[in-house]
Parts: structure tokens; sequence; C-alpha cells
């Protein structure tokens, strides 16, 4: 198994219905600032025409995961599927894990005393086969999957579109895949010139390495 999830980012409205679903689903600690997956907005304009992107954003669980290789205590790591998650039992509050995170993905939670982020909703994947974000999505922007299982919903859709990734120079294998829109003109204001665009049948023999590289440390 390897987990990840597709962001079909054109089809949010920023209704907030992911992050109160999480929050209720996680028992993630109140206020604006503690929040486990988020929703990113960017405005400008376009020769004087204004325009708002917004991007749904949450850990990306990356395979080479910088949260989890600076961690002196170990409370940052890999379970089975390759999630990554914190143990607040050994969380010392040091906050390496915060400052190596590309994607600002991690808080403190002052309830736990110990540094909180999102896990994939890892306790309902069993029951239920995806995650309270996705089940919430009104307009169905999230699709959560096994990107090991050929068949899944998640796989079959990076095999019918183009994906990119945020920051993806970090060189961190970030598992959320960001669907490239089919409206051009969308295409063209929300993503950036710089932006690798890729297909699945290009990108999963590096996916296929990297998971034989690190899986040895994702624990059951």
């Amino acid at each position: 198994m390897n987990y990840a999830m597709a962001l079909d980012y054109q089809n949010c409205i920023n209704c907030k219905a992911c992050e109160t679903a999480c929050k209720e689903e996680n028992g993630v600690q109140l206020g604006a600032h503690k929040q486990r997956i988020w929703v990113g907005a960017v405005e400008g304009t376009i020769f004087g025409k204004p325009y708002m992107n917004l991007y749904p954003s949450q850990c990306n669980h990356c395979i080479d995961a910088p949260c989890v290789s600076v961690c002196p205590t170990y409370a940052s790591h890999f379970i089975e599927g390759g999630i990554v998650k914190v143990d607040p039992s050994k969380c010392i509050l040091c906050k390496g894990c915060m400052e190596a995170c590309p994607y600002d993905a991690r808080f403190v939670d002052d309830t736990m005393v110990a540094v909180d982020k999102c896990t994939f909703c890892d306790h309902r994947i069993d029951k239920y086969g995806t995650t309270a974000c996705q089940a919430t999505c009104p307009t169905k922007v999230r699709m959560f999957g096994d990107l090991d299982d050929e068949d899944s919903d998640l796989v079959q859709l990076l095999k019918t579109k183009r994906f990119f990734f945020q920051k993806e120079s970090s060189g961190t294998l970030p598992k959320l895949f960001y669907i490239v829109p089919d409206d051009d003109s969308y295409a063209k204001q929300s993503i950036g010139h710089d932006t690798i665009i890729h297909t699945w049948d290009e990108f999963k023999p590096r996916y296929d390495a990297a998971k034989k590289r690190r899986s040895p440390e994702w624990k059951r």
C-alpha cells in the first residue's frame, strides 16, 4: 500500500466543509491557525481582470519526508502505507519538523503539547476506505487512494489526467497530486510558469523506486 491524494482544485469553492470535517473527525484543536488541512487563496489580476486561485492543502505525506529525517526522538515517523505521523508522547516540541516541512503543514497542538498534522485519517481507512475531508467535500475536489492498486479510483484518475506538485523542487516526492484543470485558461492562470507537469506513466517509476528504498521504514 502507498496512500496518496489527488486534488481537482479547480472545483474548490472554499466552503470549508473539509476543514470542519477534519476537526470533527480527528478532534483537532479549535482555532483558525490550528488546521490539519486548509485552503490557500492567491489573488491577482490579468490585464486588469481580478482572479482568485484556491489550493486545498495539507501534509503531503512525502516519501522522502524531511520532517521524519530531522526528528531527534523519532516522534515523526512512517506507518504502513507511507503515512507520516507524529507520536505525541515522544515529541519534545523542538519544532525541527516544522522548520523542515516545505509545506507548513504542521502546528503545535497546545492541548497535547505536541506537534500535530494530517494523518490521512488512518484510523478510518479500513472501515470507510477514505478520509473525512474527501467524504465531506460537496464538489468532489479530493480523491484518496492507494497508488499500488492499479484499479483504484485514484490511479485511474491519474492515468487520465496530467498533474503537478507544490514545491516539487524541495525533492520530497510528495503524495498530493494537483490535477491540471481541463479549462486551459484556468490552467494558465493557476499554474506557475516554472511548474513541471507530469503524467502517470512518466512519473510512476520514480515512485516505485522511492517506495522500494524507503518502505522498510514503514512501521506496521
